[in-house]
């Protein structure tokens, strides 16, 4: 009993040191990113691998990076990050949503067979999508406009359709049966029964798409192309210039900034990422 005890706490001891080990290694680069942030641009690439300043430069860095470049100041980038952001959500989940209730809740002809071509589009890659995108923003006269970085989204997203679809058939279909005899209708039925119950994978989809759009940068590069109109990665990759000075402490500096929104929605919304993608919805 002894020695079984012993090694269970062998196993235990290196199962965590492996583990501290592991994720040290995970979140290295994020911690030489925040480590750079407060380097000089002399001395940041002399030490590569330290964490541990040779010459702190924070004040310049943060002042640098937040007075930006091409005329336009980090917070405008910013701004435009959110709206882009914010909207796109806000409208890529609405149709998701409503497209995963139609194909999941009513019955009408071919119902597998769209649900089938909308899986399929997963299997097309983005780059794929923008030459037709493009073409049709220019039609539209959209282009280098916010709203030509919106609308690829405004139109629902294969994976969030699968997701909600999937908690969706979990749900008893006699909920649907006893609203619709108590006068609901089918847009109450979504909106008043479905909604509520399927909020994690909802708001799982949000998260994902939150990211997608967020950090997206091969998009709004095809689409936009004035410095107004730039979004956060199309902005830091004006940071840096082989013609000109780097301003590598700036670009380093606003990098970190650009990360705040992400880190703060994944720790506030968690709970739910875990639950919409672990679960299946009610079972009936």
């Amino acid at each position: 009993m002894v020695g079984e005890h012993k090694n269970k706490k062998v196993d235990s001891i290196v199962f965590h040191v492996f583990s501290c080990l592991l994720g040290f290694i995970m979140i290295y680069p994020l911690l030489w990113l925040v480590a750079s942030s407060f380097k000089s641009n002399d001395t940041m690439f002399k030490n590569t691998y330290s964490l541990l300043p040779e010459t702190w430069d924070i004040v310049k860095n943060y002042t640098s990076g937040f007075a930006g470049t091409a005329g336009y100041s980090f917070g405008h980038f910013f701004m435009n990050s959110v709206i882009v952001t914010v909207v796109g959500v806000v409208c890529t989940i609405f149709t998701s949503v409503l497209a995963a209730y139609a194909v999941s809740r009513i019955k009408f002809f071919g119902a597998n067979f769209w649900f089938g071509c909308i899986i399929m589009t997963m299997m097309i890659p983005a780059q794929v999508m923008v030459v037709p995108q493009y073409i049709i923003l220019k039609k539209l006269n959209l282009n280098d406009t916010l709203l030509a970085m919106i609308l690829p989204w405004a139109f629902g997203g294969a994976f969030f359709i699968f997701l909600i679809v999937q908690y969706m058939r979990g749900i008893p279909k006699e909920l649907d049966e006893a609203a619709m005899i108590d006068g609901c209708s089918k847009v109450g039925i979504l909106f008043k029964i479905l909604v509520p119950v399927v909020q994690p994978a909802i708001v799982s989809a949000s998260i994902f798409a939150f990211y997608w759009i967020w950090q997206d940068f091969f998009q709004p590069l095809i689409f936009v192309g004035s410095p107004k109109n730039y979004t956060i990665p199309l902005a830091l990759n004006m940071y840096t210039d082989p013609n000109s000075y780097n301003n590598y402490g700036g670009l380093f500096a606003m990098s970190v900034i650009s990360l705040l929104p992400v880190i703060l929605v994944f720790i506030k919304f968690q709970k739910y990422l875990v639950e919409g993608i672990a679960t299946d919805g009610i079972k009936g």
